[in-house]
């Protein structure tokens, strides 16, 4: 498929955050990039994109008020990529504690907690953290696949989401006494808690992975 006729990747805009950022990091590894929230774009897109920087309940409602949620649920169901961003990847989760209990997209069984006081730092966490791999986990045929291990990445978040089925968790990350997963794999659903876009060269390596499997 030529570029003239290659559908771009949808970037879904529910006015929490990165969106731009994620654009230009689409396009500088030569990926095609819209922000959208028309469903038709977003259903015919070769990948979809939920980022996200902000209160998971806010996101939430967002996405329900531009009629997403079902919308984002199709996309899942196609088999084609759906990576989520930090909070977009703690959106894919059932449900979240911030703030009260709210319903998530529920395309990833867990849950969403707080990095509490039983981590043995402050919060929020930001800044640059080392990312590991599951001593299970294989990052090939993932976007961390080009990565080494372990790789730096930018975070900046006081929650995480904590999946039910520890056997697709791909990576973890240490903060204070404890380590939070801070990414995850199951069939075409990938998401991670730090910011490829805003971790430099190797955070560059993930979009073009994922422009590989757009081709």
């Amino acid at each position: 498929m030529s570029d003239k006729t290659r559908k771009p990747v949808a970037i879904v805009d529910y006015g929490m955050g990165n969106l731009f950022s994620v654009k230009n990091a689409c396009q500088y590894v030569g990926l095609e990039a819209t922000i959208t929230v028309d469903k038709k774009v977003i259903l015919d897109a070769p990948a979809v994109i939920v980022p996200g920087v902000g209160a998971f309940g806010d996101a939430m409602e967002d996405l329900r008020r531009h009629d997403l949620v079902s919308v984002v649920r199709e996309y899942a169901a196609t088999g084609r990529p759906l990576v989520g961003i930090c909070l977009g990847m703690q959106l894919l989760m059932t449900e979240s504690y911030e703030f009260g209990l709210h319903r998530g997209l529920g395309l990833i069984e867990g849950d969403v907690v707080g990095l509490e006081a039983e981590f043995g730092c402050k919060v929020p966490n930001i800044g640059w953290s080392p990312v590991y791999a599951e001593p299970a986990a294989s990052w090939g045929g993932s976007l961390m696949a080009p990565l080494a291990n372990p790789v730096h990445m930018y975070f900046s978040h006081s929650f995480y989401a904590r999946p039910a089925n520890d056997r697709i968790v791909l990576a973890k990350t240490r903060f204070g006494l404890r380590e939070f997963c801070s990414s995850f794999s199951q069939g075409n659903i990938f998401g991670c808690q730090f910011h490829p876009e805003r971790s430099g060269s190797d955070g560059l390596k993930m979009y073009r992975a994922l422009a590989e499997t757009v081709k």
